[in-house]
């Protein structure tokens, strides 16, 4: 009996045991075995030594009362979030008509303003790049995405810039489909204290662009995060980046990382403001706040407010490789992206270190901010100073060229913003024809790499060194005639013999421009390679740079009729535009200045050792791109000028290629009796005034074309390329392209 019982303990003891080593979970839920509940959230206990702690926390955390009461609770933010974004599981599939655009093509209808509604400036700014866009539209029947007359941009309550009733108002829009295909455009939210992200109105299934983007309020794939900008932000062009003007690499800087802004005492941002302090050392990371802001900031003031003001007024760290931008308030920097390039523009390519938890930065769907910017947790700001010394200095030059390139992209003016958001809504309709996110992050950038010329990167003049490939070994001549052929000794005969004895030249192509009819087939010189022409439908000069079928070569040689050339020239014109591309390469140079007495720029002939042009009478350039670009990017009006005056389509075509490459064309080697382009030899022959008429219009033409773009996008340069051994006192043997100088 007693073994039996002594049998039983241990085998419920072993019971027991097994129990509870592989079944604790579920024996702590029996009944029998109550566990420990949880309980409500316990409050701070009111420190006996509370007044040793009021230097690391704030006192309101001290005194035993049950958090902050203006703190909504999580059930109040999810109520709120509902009650702005009601759609708020919008799509492009779900919540926008893309069967509008299909049918008439992607085009944009502004609201037409009413007067006496109060409109800012930098919706003024939005409206006149929308309405100055290719894809504008007056006609609502043609438009599939519309935008409201009315300023939305600022909607805190508290600004005399808020516009009221816009509910009342949107409703009575025949258009307005509770917000279905529109696109509202957005900068400030909210209102003190808390700068909730509510607009004051309903904006149901309209697309929101709007800066300050907190992620749990963005729609991905339907809403676009832009940057915030001020009011003085430029409308067109805006000013190139600092590594433009500065040697490469730039020098070494002073300081390796930075900040400067304001130190907010207390509510939102305080925390990660008033921890800068704990990384500054005052040699090479520097931090200068001031606690001067708002009416009442004497009240919270510290004892570092002094030492803090005095040294804010005093120091500007604009000599620093990186930039700190913390979280903050409307102004903190991952949702302002803008000012940190802008403050990256001003500091000399300060790279951006953006720490603010849980903001969609700018345009992030297309572009790769890793290549430009340290994004980090701000709760490991401590790791900040160790992270930044890791990085090597080749990799803060690409840093800095990168943030440079996003500036002149896409952030540089108001119409680089709006133009880059209307992009990526016209990719998400048309997404089987839209750029692969490699092209919104190297030159040129998105809004020059058009998908209806290509989505192929090797149709592109800049990604042959990354695809590993060259451009085509041949190409084409593509001569302009204006005059009637009526003798055998005409210059464009002599030309076309010259040209198709090119090792390189695949075909010849005449734009025949004239009124009268061309030549037989049996009056053109016999040439070893084909030779077609083209009948011009309209005489225009812009004709010339039209995507024509029958240029099948990645490069064309631009000609005039009465350009002279030898063999030689062409060939190793040629072989130097294989070097580069994506430039123009040519003959006949031209430049500009600015002319400080007129306030202007001006245009000259003369022959000096800088020039900024190359003319396209005698030039070769990348043919199916830039004429693509040149038909189907400038402005209808541009062409329109230069077809009208019948002058300046060679200024406008170096003005769009140097906008396009940020570099200047390549000038080669030319006979000095290389006669010049036809507009240049009507000069000549015809009267003084007529010749000063049409230099007068050349002047004009380059500040019409600066006042489209918005800059001076031509660059100046002193490079020309010749052949090994030109014009050295060696053996003519010896040199590649002998004839060059003897012809």
């Amino acid at each position: 009996m007693q073994a039996r019982k002594k049998y039983l303990l241990m085998t419920f003891f072993a019971t027991w045991l097994l129990l509870s080593l592989f079944g604790g979970d579920q024996i702590r839920r029996l009944a029998f075995l109550p566990g420990k509940r949880s309980g409500a959230l316990q409050s701070w206990p009111r420190w006996a030594d509370g007044f040793l702690l009021e230097s690391f926390a704030d006192p309101e955390h001290l005194d035993g009362h049950e958090g902050d009461p203006e703190e909504p609770s999580p059930k109040a933010r999810r109520e709120l979030r509902r009650s702005i974004y009601r759609n708020s599981r919008c799509r492009m599939e779900t919540c926008f008509d893309a069967s509008k655009c299909r049918e008439h093509g992607f085009k944009v209808f502004v609201y037409p303003l009413e007067r006496g509604d109060p409109v800012s400036e930098s919706y003024l700014k939005i409206i006149a790049s929308l309405e100055e866009s290719r894809y504008f539209t007056s006609n609502p029947e043609e438009a599939c995405l519309f935008v409201l007359n009315i300023d939305t941009l600022d909607r805190d309550h508290l600004s005399l810039r808020f516009v009221r009733n816009i509910d009342e108002k949107i409703q009575g829009f025949p258009l307005w489909n509770d917000g279905r295909n529109h696109l509202i455009f957005n900068l400030y939210s909210g209102t003190w204290p808390n700068y909730t992200e509510d607009l004051g109105f309903d904006i149901g299934q309209a697309i929101l662009a709007k800066a300050s983007f907190y992620m749990e309020h963005f729609r991905p794939g339907f809403d676009i995060s832009i940057p915030l900008f001020s009011k003085d932000h430029p409308r067109k062009g805006g000013e190139r980046g600092w590594l433009h003007k500065a040697s490469v690499p730039p020098p070494k800087k002073k300081y390796l990382l930075a900040f400067k802004g304001k130190r907010y005492l207390t509510g939102i941002g305080s925390d990660a403001r008033n921890a800068l302090h704990h990384i500054h050392n005052g040699k090479d990371i520097i931090s200068l706040t001031t606690c001067k802001h708002g009416k009442d900031w004497e009240k919270h003031k510290d004892t570092r407010c002094d030492k803090d003001n005095a040294d804010y007024e005093k120091r500007c760290p604009r000599d620093a490789q990186m930039c700190y931008h913390p979280a903050g308030r409307l102004l903190s920097c991952p949702h302002n992206l803008t000012l940190c390039f802008l403050l990256s523009l001003d500091q000399a390519a300060c790279i951006p270190v953006l720490l603010s938890n849980g903001w969609e930065l700018p345009f992030s769907e297309v572009i790769d901010w890793s290549k430009s910017a340290i994004v980090g947790d701000e709760r490991l700001l401590l790791q900040i100073p160790s992270t930044v010394r890791c990085l090597h200095s080749d990799e803060i030059l690409a840093f800095q060229q990168q943030t440079q390139f996003l500036w002149e992209a896409y952030f540089s003016s108001v119409e680089k913003i709006v133009h880059t958001t209307l992009e990526i809504i016209k990719d998400r309709i048309f997404h089987r024809e839209s750029r692969p996110r490699f092209l919104w992050n190297v030159l040129p950038g998105g809004l020059l790499a058009r998908p209806e010329f290509s989505t192929h990167l090797s149709d592109f003049p800049f990604y042959y060194l990354q695809q590993g490939s060259s451009p085509s070994g041949k190409f084409t001549a593509f001569i302009r005639a204006v005059s009637p052929v009526v003798s055998l000794s005409q210059p464009i005969l002599k030309l076309i013999q010259a040209v198709s004895r090119s090792q390189y030249c695949a075909q010849i192509l005449v734009l025949w421009s004239c009124e009268k009819p061309p030549p037989q087939s049996s009056k053109w010189p016999q040439t070893p390679v084909p030779l077609r022409v083209i009948h011009s439908s309209s005489n225009k000069v812009s004709d010339r740079f039209l995507p024509y079928p029958a240029i099948e070569t990645d490069a064309v040689l631009s000609l005039d009729e009465h350009t002279s050339l030898s063999t030689n020239e062409v060939d190793f014109a040629f072989v130097v535009w294989r070097s580069f591309p994506e430039r123009i390469v040519g003959f006949p140079m031209r430049s500009h200045f600015w002319d400080a007495g007129k306030s202007q720029w001006s245009y000259t002939s003369k022959w000096t050792n800088e020039f900024s042009m190359v003319l396209t009478a005698a030039a070769f350039y990348h043919s199916r791109y830039y004429h693509s670009l040149f038909t189907h990017f400038l402005p209808a009006r541009l062409r329109g000028l230069i077809d009208q005056i019948a002058n300046c389509e060679d200024i406008l075509m170096n003005f769009l290629v140097s906008a396009a490459t940020k570099r200047p064309p390549i000038k080669v080697t030319q006979k000095k009796q290389h006669r010049e382009s036809p507009a240049s030899q009507m000069l000549k022959s015809a009267p003084p005034s007529n010749g000063n008429l049409q230099f007068s219009q050349r002047q004009d033409c380059v500040n019409q074309f600066v006042s489209w773009f918005g800059y001076m996008p031509l660059v100046h340069s002193q490079f020309r390329l010749d052949p090994v051994l030109f014009k050295d006192q060696v053996s003519v043997l010896r040199k590649k392209y002998r004839h060059l100088e003897r012809d």
